[in-house]
């Protein structure tokens, strides 16, 4: 299947919910134009109480629309951006990545990926029920987390819905992801 951006989302707001844009605008070393959690330093909440001069290694958030078919088989709808992701991807298996890959979307921005989505309580008071479903445990009782996947930017680029994504992987040995 072709890799591509089915989304993009922004919000120059806190909310839990990024409505969706016609185009976003990637800045390198920073992320989202006009995006609440865009900076050098971390711009989440939690993680400014507890450190705001902690480099942001969440300036970009991608979640595979997969995933919302996937919670629609247990009757949750999830539409782009609902769960405030900035790129909304189909065809690829962004949670398989190793740290470190490279994402080139589009003409010319580039994502180097950081690190898991830790989803939040805020994914129950969006839908009752829904945490339990993007985490969960695999058959050993290791957690697994399917909200998506963080990155910064490392070229600057506008992307748009319909964006082709090449994932070029770092050098062995291969990192699995961890929680960002």
């Amino acid at each position: 299947m072709n890799a591509h951006v089915t989304a993009v989302s922004s919000n120059g707001e806190y909310s839990f919910t990024k409505p969706n844009r016609d185009s976003i605008t990637l800045l390198a070393g920073l992320g989202v134009e006009g995006d609440v959690h865009a900076g050098v330093t971390v711009k989440h909440r939690s993680r400014m109480a507890q450190d705001p001069t902690r480099p942001n290694l969440r300036q970009v958030h991608l979640i595979h629309e997969e995933l919302f078919t996937e919670v629609g088989e247990d009757g949750f709808e999830v539409a782009p951006g609902e769960l405030g992701e900035n790129i909304t991807t189909r065809g690829i298996d962004l949670l398989a990545l190793p740290t470190g890959t490279l994402l080139r979307i589009g003409d010319s921005a580039v994502l180097e990926v950081t690190g898991l989505r830790n989803p939040c309580l805020q994914i129950d008071l969006f839908q009752d029920g829904l945490l339990k479903q993007v985490v969960g445990r695999d058959e050993a009782g290791n957690i697994v987390r399917k909200a998506g996947i963080m990155s910064v930017v490392r070229e600057g680029g506008v992307v748009r819905p319909g964006d082709t994504i090449r994932a070029e992987l770092p050098s062995e040995p291969h990192r699995p992801l961890e929680r960002v």
